[in-house]
């Protein structure tokens, strides 16, 4: 039988501990009766100031991300995504085909991603060179760069607001994410796409779209559009992008 709340679907998703932005994200442009169920990947020092910092919040999600995948799949989930970005990416697109094998093998469970998604959005609308925001510092900036030439995608420019916690991330105000957008435009990129799960920019993206006049794809709605379509939902609505509302 169907579960009485998520009748249509039942989702479970792996998120940082320190996440806020997810959970808000997808239960704003999930359909009525697909329901969304999270599991914690612990970050005990959610500091990021430095690369090396940086580096060990990757390193407690590697850690901790069986055990939060191991309680979510209690809930018998439909599908599962992973909800996070620079620690899928950190070996490039091999680290990252093997990071979802290991998991569908392991659990029996179709997987998307948000790096997975990103890529499959950007082929969807035929971009081949963007700008890109993050949330990051030098080093995981530096790795998106890579896995994006390594896909087929030209990266002309990115900028990493340098946030100084994982925590700190979800804090970055609307306004200062839309004048990231405006920064990065320019004729020489067919789109903007923001990477970095816990930086909430759905609708700042949507409305950015609208007066740069190209796509600019949030990591959380890409993400939401690719589940939706690998499970067979065609759903289609405004307010999320070109993505949601025409693909």
């Amino acid at each position: 039988m169907p579960d009485a709340a998520g009748y249509r679907a039942k989702w479970g998703v792996i998120i940082p501990s320190t996440s806020t932005a997810v959970e808000h994200d997808f239960n704003l442009i999930a359909p009525h009766g697909i329901t969304i169920h999270a599991g914690r990947s612990m970050i005990h020092r959610p500091a990021m100031r430095t690369d090396d910092e940086a580096i060990s919040v990757l390193d407690q999600m590697d850690e901790s991300r069986e055990e939060a995948i191991r309680q979510v799949m209690t809930i018998r989930p439909d599908h599962l995504i992973i909800a996070m970005s620079a620690e899928i990416i950190r070996n490039g697109a091999a680290g990252a085909e093997k990071f979802v094998r290991d998991i569908e093998d392991r659990h029996r469970i179709a997987v998307t991603t948000g790096p997975t998604a990103c890529v499959a959005a950007l082929r969807e609308l035929g971009c081949r060179r963007v700008a890109v925001l993050t949330p990051y510092q030098p080093v995981s900036d530096a790795k998106v760069v890579d896995y994006l030439k390594e896909v087929g995608v030209e990266v002309a420019r990115i900028h990493g607001l340098r946030c100084e916690s994982a925590t700190a991330i979800a804090a970055v105000p609307a306004a200062r994410i839309a004048r990231a957008f405006r920064e990065l435009d320019g004729d020489d990129v067919d789109a903007i796409l923001q990477v970095g799960t816990n930086l909430s920019t759905v609708t700042a993206a949507a409305a950015s779209e609208v007066w740069l006049g190209k796509p600019v794809l949030s990591m959380n709605a890409v993400t939401m559009w690719q589940a939706l379509r690998r499970n067979g939902f065609t759903d289609t609505f405004g307010g999320f992008g070109t993505l949601l509302r025409e693909h």
